[in-house]
């Protein structure tokens, strides 16, 4: 018995070897995955608001139309003098009629500003914009939404 110990002796040498690699790989793997993702998080929210947010909520719908609404958020600790809020439609949508924004359309690619009496927002402040539009297909939201203050 103690010639088979004593020939166990001999295998535990490459053992040490694959050892301290699973323990390399654990302590290794853990550390990168939650610094990127913490830091990516917090700073690709501000980064695509440029200073506002808007929201866009379709508020009814028909076959061949909808009504939709835009809410646009300073999100400075500053006002704002005016905004511009965009998206592109994925399946044909086109805008009829507006209202509290002037919106203009080319292609897919939908363009509002603000009016003279809703650009300036104090720190925090929203204000909303509707539209009609025709629809055949679906009518999905679109995404993103983009916004940026001046």
């Amino acid at each position: 018995m103690l010639k088979a110990s004593g020939g166990g002796t001999s295998s535990p040498s490459p053992s040490p070897s694959p050892s301290p690699s699973p323990s390399r790989s654990p302590s290794a793997s853990p550390s990168p995955s939650p610094s990127p993702s913490p830091s990516v998080s917090p700073s690709a929210s501000p980064n695509p608001g440029q200073g506002c947010t808007a929201t866009y909520t379709v508020t009814n719908s028909w076959p061949g139309g909808f009504q939709a609404e835009v809410t646009v958020k300073n999100t400075r600790t500053t006002s704002i003098s005016g905004w511009t809020a965009g998206w592109s439609y994925r399946n044909g949508q086109t805008i009829s009629s507006s209202w509290n924004a002037t919106v203009s359309q080319s292609g897919a690619a939908v363009t509002a500003k603000n009016v003279n009496y809703n650009g300036s927002l104090a720190a925090g402040a929203s204000t909303s914009f509707g539209f009609t539009g025709n629809a055949t297909g679906a009518n999905d939201v679109p995404s993103p939404v983009t916004c940026s203050a001046s």
